[in-house]
């Protein structure tokens, strides 16, 4: 692996993703190696075209000192949309853990999503915020499954504590089913794990695009090799999605969980069902 130290001139920055305005990425690239990212697109905006994503870690190291004080958000702000800002350099650079000290002082309207079990070092912080949620990503249970997809992220089992701990701790969270892996993800299986632990429960599918095709397809190849031809036409299979979108809201909407679809992250595909007492 190898890390760089860099400066950055600026931490928070816009962004055009659902129901957030600002991102926070306390670092370039992720050392949780999962098959299916599809964000080593920075790799052109960041000097690192040749190299292999999972491979290197550009460290922002001046990241909270960028923080002004004083300065107000109208909006969300998420940390960790093309990192993982609880990936293992945080145990060493703690870039993160500044960054939340800083931004107690602005007490903005803000949003983490992790798959790091390390986000419990920070509890002592993430509970004086007055306006966070905290998301925790699982794409599957099964940890052989899990090991495959995300090599080196925390165990389901680990988050599954993660979010236990949140609960605890009086933190709101939501678990984030991302991404669905069709007939290997089984969604309701997740839920019935982690439902007494969360407000709301967000789904993505699954995003096979050229950069990460070769790895998800050699993954169904060797552990679901009856399914390769319906993977390999995936992307273009918009009907599918849809069935499973209606599904999902059904299910969701018979057993009162409150819910978002982020499918292909298109506004215009959100649902949400506020649980009615």
């Amino acid at each position: 692996m190898k890390i760089n130290e860099i400066f950055t001139k600026k931490i928070i920055t816009k962004s055009n993703l659902p129901d957030v305005e600002y991102v926070i990425n306390p670092y370039i690239g992720c050392q949780h190696a999962c098959i299916y990212c599809y964000a080593d697109f920075m790799k052109r905006f960041t000097g690192h075209t040749n190299e292999k994503w999972g491979e290197f870690i550009d460290v922002k190291i001046n990241s909270a000192e960028t923080v002004m004080e004083g300065k107000s958000f109208n909006n969300t702000i998420l940390l960790g949309s093309v990192t993982d800002c609880y990936q293992q350099t945080e145990k060493k650079y703690q870039i993160t853990r500044q960054l939340l000290i800083k931004l107690l002082k602005i007490q903005p309207k803000m949003e983490i999503l992790t798959k790091s079990g390390l986000i419990t070092r920070d509890l002592d912080l993430l509970t004086k915020f007055t306006n966070l949620r905290v998301g925790i990503s699982i794409s599957s249970m099964d940890l052989k499954i899990s090991k495959k997809l995300e090599p080196f992220a925390s165990t389901p089992s680990a988050r599954l504590r993660v979010l236990q701990s949140l609960k605890e701790n009086g933190i709101d969270s939501y678990l984030f089913i991302s991404p669905i892996f069709p007939y290997i993800t089984d969604y309701k299986v997740i839920i019935n794990k982690v439902k007494p632990f969360v407000t709301e429960v967000c789904f993505e599918n699954l995003n096979i695009r050229p950069n990460n095709r070769s790895n998800i397809l050699a993954f169904i190849k060797s552990n679901r090799p009856d399914l390769i031809d319906f993977y390999s036409t995936l992307p273009a299979n918009k009907g599918f999605w849809l069935i499973l979108k209606n599904e999902i809201i059904e299910y969701c909407m018979k057993n009162q969980i409150n819910y978002k679809i982020y499918f292909n992250h298109s506004t215009d595909k959100i649902k949400r069902n506020d649980r009615r007492s």
